[in-house]
């Protein structure tokens, strides 16, 4: 089984490089334990909460019957979450085979016959809809990252993602936001330091906070919200490396990225759309991040066809 994660992720990090959808892309940075871990962790999950033991409706239908299913697209989008669907299958039934018409990280379309499922038409049944559920959340989330990056790929700001993830999932979908051309914010709280408004509140100011934590860290490893020019201008004159605007007016972003001579690492939030983001990438901020793109996802639309072999 381990063979096989590893197997997959290496697919998918060719898969990824050579892919034409993808903007402003680079191969998968993630660590292949932690995806192959979240992978496992995910199915195992679902089909406890789905299945148990037990799937009573397939239990009337006849136990040896072979069967061949489709999984159609029933709308445009960008194909993700294959890896889930394949250890689904494999943990319900080795013996089922799974054979995709598109990799990962493709641009499908409605109609599209995306995989063909073969094995046992009890077995193929029971993860159906597990199967189909990561295919069409993760798909949706690649989606949406894709739609907003290909808005501002003539620009220099890249697009990252946050931690406003759908509980249990999120290194599933900050994979997905990779699949989508998008890039990764930090995944939790224990592997970088954002100093955020409350945090600035306890102690009483920027300046005070940026004192405290340049004890602790090297500026390079910090980054710090700020909520308005003259928070900005205190994080600046205390050196700080990577600053967040948060809820920046798009006249003040540009002030900041005027301010900002010594090139401290600017990032733009907060209530950032489709139909605004260009207007953000304008500003020549060097980052943009978007809660949207893993809290306010929209499923892809999929169905799977079933015949008797």
């Amino acid at each position: 089984m381990k063979a096989m994660f590893v197997w997959v992720v290496e697919l998918l990090r060719s898969q990824l490089t050579k892919n034409k959808s993808m903007n402003k892309s680079k191969k998968l940075t993630f660590n292949k334990k932690i995806l192959n871990n979240a992978i496992k962790i995910n199915v195992l999950a679902a089909i406890k909460e789905d299945l148990k033991n037990n799937d009573k409706s397939s239990n009337i239908l006849p136990i040896k019957t072979k069967g061949i299913a489709k999984i159609l697209a029933k709308q445009n989008a960008i194909l993700c979450g294959s890896p889930w669907v394949n250890y689904c299958f494999n943990r319900i039934d080795k013996n089922i085979k799974v054979r995709w018409h598109f990799d990962e990280g493709s641009k499908i379309k409605n109609g599209d016959e995306i995989c063909t499922i073969s094995g046992n038409y009890n077995r193929i049944l029971m993860g159906e809809r597990i199967a189909i559920n990561f295919l069409q959340t993760l798909s949706g989330t690649a989606s949406t990252a894709n739609m907003m990056n290909l808005k501002i790929r003539r620009y220099k700001a890249k697009l990252f993602d946050t931690r406003k993830t759908i509980p249990g999932l999120r290194v599933a979908q900050k994979y997905a936001v990779q699949i989508g051309g998008a890039f990764n914010q930090r995944f939790g709280l224990y592997d970088k330091v954002l100093i955020k408004e409350n945090h600035i509140k306890s102690i009483g100011g920027v300046t005070e906070i940026l004192k405290i934590a340049k004890k602790k860290y090297s500026l390079k490893e910090i980054q710090i919200e700020v909520e308005n020019l003259s928070e900005f201008k205190e994080a600046i004159d205390l050196g700080a490396r990577n600053i967040l605007l948060d809820n920046f007016s798009l006249k003040n972003l540009k002030k900041a990225v005027q301010i900002n001579k010594m090139g401290a690492l600017l990032e733009a939030s907060g209530d950032i759309g489709i139909n605004n983001i260009v207007d953000y990438a304008k500003t020549k901020v060097d980052r943009i991040s978007m809660g949207a793109l893993t809290k306010n996802i929209k499923s892809v639309d999929f169905t799977m066809f079933m015949e008797i072999k």
